[in-house]
C-alpha cells in the first residue's frame, strides 16, 4: 500500500465530500435512517462545508492520498471545546479536538488508520495541545476499539444529533507527548 499523509488543500474539497459519503455512514449505528445519514452528510460534510473547514485557520485536515485517490481524512480543530459536557470532562487542556477521523474501507486491517491517528496526534501537538479528545458513538465498538489502542480513554458522555434523532457519544481524551 503507497500512499502519502499530507494537508488537504481546497483541491481536495470534491474528494472528501465523496470520500465523507463512504465513510461517515459506516460510523452510524444500525438504526440511523438514510434520511438522518443523508441530511448531516448534507449539512456538514458537504464539498462546501469542506472548504468552509479549509478556510478555518483553527481546523486542519489531514488526508491519506494513494496516487491521488483520497482513502482516509481526519479533521482537528484547535480550539476550546463548544460543548459543556465536553468541557467540564476533559482533564488535559489546552485541548485539541480530533473531530473526524475516517479510513476508507477498503483500506481498514492494513494500518493506514494508525497512521493517520499518528499524524493527528502529531499535529495536535504541533498545535500546542496538551490533550487531545473525540466523540464516537456510544454503539460504534470497532471504533472504539481503535481509539483505546491509539492510547484515549473513555472521560465523559456527549449527546449528537444525527437529523432527527439525538445519538450518544463517548468523549474519549489522551495525552499527547
Amino acid at each position: 500500500m503507497t500512499h502519502t499523509i499530507r494537508k488537504a488543500t481546497t483541491d481536495d474539497a470534491g474528494p472528501l465530500a465523496a470520500l465523507a459519503a463512504v465513510t461517515f455512514p459506516l460510523a452510524c449505528p444500525p438504526s440511523s435512517s438514510p434520511a438522518d445519514i443523508a441530511a448531516h452528510l448534507a449539512n456538514t460534510l458537504s464539498e462546501e462545508h469542506f472548504r468552509g473547514y479549509l478556510a478555518d485557520p483553527d481546523v486542519t485536515i489531514l488526508v491519506i492520498d494513494a496516487d491521488g485517490q483520497l482513502n482516509g481524512y481526519s479533521l482537528i480543530v484547535d480550539r476550546p471545546a463548544a460543548d459543556p459536557d465536553v468541557a467540564s470532562a476533559l482533564a488535559l487542556l489546552p485541548s485539541v479536538e480530533i473531530s473526524k477521523c475516517y479510513v476508507h474501507p477498503d483500506y481498514h486491517g492494513l494500518g493506514a488508520a494508525a497512521e493517520l491517528m499518528q499524524a493527528s496526534l502529531h499535529a495536535a501537538a504541533a498545535a500546542g495541545g496538551a490533550g487531545a479528545w473525540l466523540g464516537v458513538n456510544s454503539q460504534n465498538a470497532r471504533a472504539i476499539r481503535f481509539y483505546e489502542k491509539s492510547g484515549f480513554r473513555k472521560v465523559g458522555t456527549k449527546s449528537f444529533r444525527l437529523g432527527s434523532t439525538m445519538e450518544h457519544d463517548f468523549v474519549l481524551e489522551r495525552a499527547l507527548s
